[in-house]
């Protein structure tokens, strides 16, 4: 008799279930209303991250501190978090009235509060994904700091290194640290994290602001001392859900607001019954295409447009930006600043308004002017944000007691991705989104195609693509087998299966938008996470993405006006 195949499980196999099994866990917790990251209740999820080894996270499961994956945690992370044992996700309940000073990470838009020297609040207005994207960072950061204190941990009672001692000194210093002061500092740092003194050098300034330049020293000092707490006091990190988020999350309350406040201002400007195109993009992209080649026309003379576009993308070229603003506003843009929470800001384009003599964007000018078509341009959403948004969005708007239904011509998302195939700037356009973790599937019709972009000295890829539960829990063992299997996908993002539930239901089930509605995907590639050193934690594009990102603005804008 034939000995039975055995089936033994890949590595891909184990990271998926290792990846459902934080989703459920955090879902679970959620209900509960609080945990301790580093006690019991935190035990799987910690074990899943460690099994999963992410690539953004680097080298979570080694002895040595990771410090890529540590900066790429920190930017997304209220300043002063590592400081923090009580960490409370709340919904928008009030904090913006009082005398606490909002805390906005630097890579992303939420407020956080200092509500006293042990606890952070955190306003989670975004949905489920904002609250997956903290937990799983959270539970890096206090992997990382466990790390720490074994290290200069010598007995039970709480005996330390010698290098301890002298980090806890430089980093309580109240004064100013010399040159020398600092890398002697770096010196003990180095010896701590089991990292070489050159490894730190070169990333110290990486963490430093304005107002804390030896950030790292302090955030290592923190991270360790909590867990040095934790170990020999029993005094455990908590994190805790507060009951009005608990009680509203799912419930569309800020992306109806949101969507709200955009039809008004539809409806009182007289747009509402116009022709609406849609754009999920960027605050500047569709702005300079109509309207640097005007504001900036001198400079145009000297330089290509791309030339000016990337100009416009350098921090400190504020005059220039200012300038193309200021003749958009003047020429049929209406900027809506989110007062919902939902950190989205919205530009409105009437394009009966714009000079098109002075567009550079081949444009059928008898149809724009017999149509007149509305451009919508909202911020990016993020994760399942991307759902509650244009759900809400698509929505018939009541004015005057009538239900007034939105003319949706088309409806175009331009994002970043991880790509699986080329490289960091390279342009993909999806066949399909699918959601990992669940059997759905969307293909659609896109009306973009790979030879709309090709020939323009950018790499540009066509197939399905994955929209993921959290960048920030792929590794290369999933990431792999979606590339190399018949999914045959290109690239991964957090919105796309998002956005497209939504435009299917409100245009084939619902009703609410036309059901020929055009939808259009392209996504240039932030990273590509099966690349060592390509990951998002090795840093952003740079001036890299201006390019990729105007081919596919262009090219969305050539489509409409034709």
């Amino acid at each position: 008799m034939k000995d039975k195949k055995r089936h033994e499980r890949t590595r891909a196999q184990e990271s998926t279930n290792a990846i459902e099994r934080m989703y459920i866990t955090m879902r679970h917790l959620f209900n509960r209303g609080f945990y301790k990251p580093m006690g019991i209740s935190g035990e799987t999820l910690r074990q899943s991250l460690l099994l999963l080894r992410p690539e953004i996270y680097g080298s979570i499961g080694d002895e040595k501190a990771e410090l890529n994956g540590l900066l790429y945690v920190i930017e997304r992370l209220p300043q002063g978090i590592e400081e923090c044992t009580f960490i409370n996700l709340t919904s928008d309940e009030g904090y913006s009235n009082s005398h606490f000073v909002p805390i906005i990470p630097e890579k992303r838009r939420r407020n956080c509060y200092r509500i006293d020297s042990e606890q952070m609040n955190i306003e989670i207005t975004r949905g489920r994904s904002e609250i997956y994207d903290i937990l799983t960072h959270l539970t890096f950061l206090f992997i990382e700091s466990h790390k720490i204190s074994n290290r200069v941990l010598i007995d039970e009672i709480g005996s330390t290194t010698r290098d301890w001692v002298k980090l806890e000194s430089a980093a309580l210093s109240r004064k100013k640290l010399t040159q020398q002061e600092r890398e002697i500092a770096i010196t003990h740092m180095a010896n701590i994290l089991g990292r070489t003194f050159n490894e730190l050098q070169e990333i110290y300034d990486d963490f430093a602001t304005d107002s804390q330049p030896e950030r790292l020293l302090h955030i290592i000092y923190w991270l360790g001392k909590l867990a040095i707490e934790e170990q020999i006091n029993n005094n455990k990190r908590t994190i805790t859900f507060s009951p009005v988020l608990r009680e509203r999350l799912g419930h569309h309350i800020h992306g109806e607001v949101w969507a709200d406040d955009i039809k008004e201002v539809l409806f009182k400007n007289d747009l509402l019954d116009r022709p609406i195109h849609i754009i999920s993009a960027n605050m500047h992209s569709v702005m300079n295409s109509l309207f640097a080649p005007k504001a900036l026309k001198p400079l145009l003379a000297k330089k290509a447009i791309f030339e000016i576009y990337e100009a416009l993308s350098i921090g400190s070229n504020s005059d220039l930006r200012n300038k193309v603003t200021k003749e958009a506003l003047q020429n049929g843009m209406i900027f809506i600043a989110d007062k919902s929470g939902t950190n989205i800001d919205v530009q409105i384009f009437d394009t009966a308004k714009i000079d098109f003599s002075n567009v550079d964007i081949q444009a059928n000018e008898a149809v724009i002017k017999s149509e007149k078509p509305v451009i919508l341009v909202m911020d990016y959403a993020f994760g399942e944000q991307a759902y509650e948004t244009i759900d809400e969005l698509l929505k018939p708007y009541k004015a005057k007691g009538k239900k007034v239904h939105l003319n949706v011509e088309s409806v175009s998302i331009m994002g970043k991705a991880g790509i699986l195939e080329g490289g960091k700037g390279d342009i993909m356009i999806p066949t399909a989104h699918i959601f990992e973790g669940t059997a759905d599937n969307y293909p659609f019709k896109n009306e973009l195609s790979k030879t709309d972009l090709e020939g323009q000295g950018v790499d540009v890829y066509e197939g399905a693509m994955i929209t993921v539960l959290g960048t920030s829990l792929q590794n290369k063992d999933i990431l792999k087998f979606f590339f190399n299997s018949t999914w045959s996908v290109i690239g991964l993002e957090m919105e796309g299966a998002h956005y497209q539930k939504a435009i299917q239901s409100a245009s084939k089930v619902r009703g609410s938008i036309s059901p020929n509605v055009k939808v259009r995907y392209a996504y240039y590639a932030s990273d590509n996470p099966l690349e060592t050193g390509s990951t998002l934690a090795s840093g952003g594009l740079g001036t890299s993405g201006v390019k990729p990102t105007y081919l596919i603005t262009r090219k969305i804008l050539e489509q409409l006006f034709n």
